[in-house]
């Protein structure tokens, strides 16, 4: 299967199905000598493992799927620091129950990648969705969090996603202290209940939710990305909507920005004290002409609702000669209800890897 890695310098590959032995990832192109606190790969795991209770509190949002995520350091890391050589990361699956879905091997789940992949190869693991299930971005995580410590050798960087609707109930305050002290992973203990009061009657009703993740990126220089077929916002966006359950994604002000004027929409400047330009505003999102101005990287993500749902569905069925028939579904097994409080660490993930490989393609623009 190709298009397996993403990035020119600093590249990413992962592997690996839901109910394989495990998954992976070979990140290549980091350069030697940088610090890497490999307990930080395991905390980055932590927050987007499945099986999270909150607090000892239920999490309405998340599978019950257990699974420890260790991460096992194969290359490329001796004593703290990076060799220059690829790093190669192994996450063992511990809690397969490939049971679950025996009834799926010839009919295709409505709003998953059965169908579509079946059509592509003419054969697929349908055990948990295999390579297109969302277990595959435990690997990507893991490679993001080398991703940050790279960045972070580079520019006083700061990455931060969250939680901005869920199932239909939005925050109304940003304090960033509190994304860590609820279930939904968003800056706003209170709407955070709300939400997760909201998807607990949703799940009671067999049903999941979707949601609106944002990302605040501080600390990154101006002239970060490349002006025609590597733009920042671009790499981003194939990066981000490169995560399964993503469907849309939008930068600064957004689709409210074809509503709105040049006199409205475009950020003033003016020089600041301290010899660097501020933006009076920050529509653009951080981002003129595919590359980064200074100001704050800002986007946000539309979510869709888990397409595991426990109702009858209509579908079809496939037998061995190919021909489809019409057919009712009950899907089975453990699943999320609402992917955002999982999905926000693997945001963050994808932005630093994005970010990551364009700070160093961005060495060779200039003497």
């Amino acid at each position: 299967m190709a298009q397996n890695t993403i990035g020119t310098i600093f590249k990413v590959t992962t592997f690996g199905e839901s109910h394989g032995a495990a998954l992976g990832c070979i990140v290549d192109g980091v350069p030697a000598g940088i610090k890497i606190d490999e307990g930080r790969i395991q905390m980055a795991l932590d927050r987007r493992k499945p099986g999270q209770s909150f607090g000892g509190k239920n999490n309405a949002s998340v599978t019950a799927r257990k699974e420890d995520d260790k991460a096992q350091i194969l290359s490329g890391i001796f004593e703290g620091k990076s060799e220059g050589t690829p790093v190669g990361i192994v996450i063992q699956n511990t809690s397969q129950h490939s049971k679950d879905y025996g009834n799926l091997a010839t009919t295709f789940r409505p709003g998953h990648a059965d169908f579509s992949f079946f059509s592509k190869y003419g054969f697929r693991d349908y055990r948990g969705g295999g390579r297109s299930s969302g277990r595959e971005t435990a690997a990507r995580v893991a490679a993001g969090a080398i991703a940050l410590q790279v960045l972070e050798s580079l520019c006083d960087i700061k990455i931060t996603a969250y939680t901005e609707r869920a199932a239909g109930i939005s925050i109304k305050k940003v304090d960033f202290s509190q994304i860590e002290q609820n279930a939904l992973r968003a800056p706003d203990n209170e709407q955070a209940a709300i939400m997760n009061e909201k998807i607990e009657e949703i799940r009671r009703n067999k049903d999941s939710a979707g949601g609106i993740i944002a990302c605040r990126v501080s600390g990154l220089p101006a002239g970060i990305g490349e002006p025609v077929f590597g733009k920042l916002d671009a790499e981003l966006a194939k990066a981000i909507l490169s995560i399964g359950a993503v469907k849309g994604i939008e930068f600064g002000a957004g689709f409210s920005a074809a509503d709105s004027t040049g006199s409205v929409n475009n950020d003033n400047m003016r020089a600041s004290p301290d010899g660097n330009v501020k933006f009076e505003s920050n529509n653009a999102g951080g981002i003129l002409g595919g590359i980064s101005n200074g100001n704050d990287i800002f986007f946000r993500v539309a979510v869709k609702p888990v397409p595991s749902i426990f109702q009858s569905q209509k579908t079809v069925s496939a037998d061995e000669a190919g021909k489809y028939t019409d057919s009712d579904l009950v899907i089975e097994g453990r699943h999320d209800v609402c992917l955002c409080p999982r999905i926000v660490p693997v945001i963050e993930a994808m932005t630093a890897i994005v970010l990551a490989d364009l700070m160093l393609q961005n060495r060779c623009s200039r003497i």
